[in-house]
């Protein structure tokens, strides 16, 4: 599970949260970047088109400091049953993705990551800050802070115009 590394976090790289493998990443290491990060599904609807457009965008821009941080979430329509070994065998050989995958978390409710729990403080609209469904997207700016929700549905090539702002083109 993802861990705060202090009570009053003022962006994503006061968090630390848990890899693929179970290892702790300090998101600080990413301080500087545009992310782009993601709750992911293996069996969804919608994984297909999300991990097609998700490649491309990360291919074009990963040289220019963009970085699409993956965190698989079971809890919707439990899309996402595998373990983690079997998550990165499905993103990896299926989709070639190069992006780092992230452990399996919860995004709404009692066990929400904290590092969701910062992501849905921002004024998000008539949803609230609960995340709908796979495949919700948060952009954030250089200095850690989330600029931008994205609906399921919305097509991570279409916020492409977003990502070239954040990197000053």
């Amino acid at each position: 599970m993802a861990s705060e590394t202090n009570k009053n976090p003022v962006s994503v790289y006061d968090f630390t949260v848990k890899d693929a493998m179970g290892k702790d990443v300090d998101l600080n290491i990413y301080k500087g970047k545009v992310l782009l990060i993601v709750n992911v599904a293996s069996k969804c609807g919608m994984t297909n088109s999300n991990y097609t457009e998700l490649n491309q965008l990360y291919e074009k821009y990963k040289d220019q400091g963009f970085e699409i941080l993956a965190f698989p979430c079971n809890q919707f329509g439990e899309e996402e049953p595998g373990s983690s070994d079997q998550i990165l065998e499905f993103v990896c050989t299926r989709f070639k993705s190069e992006f780092p995958i992230f452990d399996k978390i919860e995004v709404n409710g009692d066990n929400t990551a904290p590092l969701y729990k910062f992501l849905k403080t921002g004024k998000w609209g008539i949803i609230g800050d609960e995340i709908q469904w796979n495949f919700a997207k948060f952009l954030v700016n250089k200095d850690g802070q989330a600029v931008d929700r994205y609906y399921p549905t919305t097509s991570p090539l279409t916020i492409e115009r977003d990502v070239r702002n954040l990197l000053g083109h």
